[in-house]
């Protein structure tokens, strides 16, 4: 019984720890969802149905930069040009996925 009450004491415990800065995350997990918002309301409005997925992905993401550059700037405050690059690439990534999705496509 008391290992069992030590656990869960340890459990609890590491739940209440966090390491980051709180409002900065949630600055970036708003800048996230506003980059997605943008991505989805994109898709939509192209014609995902006879373009190449690749393609329009792109165009969308492209159309989007002004969200993804606040997105940068949120969670890049190194200017890291991996972390710039990683994440522009996700963009593109979660726009095709979108158009697949949009196509009644599976993503995966």
């Amino acid at each position: 019984m008391r290992p069992a009450l030590v656990f869960l004491v340890l459990l609890l415990g590491a739940c209440g720890y966090t390491t980051g800065d709180g409002r900065r995350t949630a600055n970036i997990e708003k800048a996230y969802e506003v980059r997605d918002a943008c991505l989805v309301r994109n898709v939509t409005a192209d014609d995902t149905a006879n373009s190449d997925p690749a393609t329009i992905a792109h165009a969308v993401a492209m159309a989007c930069s002004p969200e993804t550059e606040k997105l940068l700037a949120a969670a890049n405050r190194d200017g890291d040009s991996k972390v710039a690059a990683a994440i522009r690439q996700d963009s593109e990534f979660r726009a095709r996925g979108y158009v697949l999705k949009e196509r009644g496509q599976p993503i995966f």
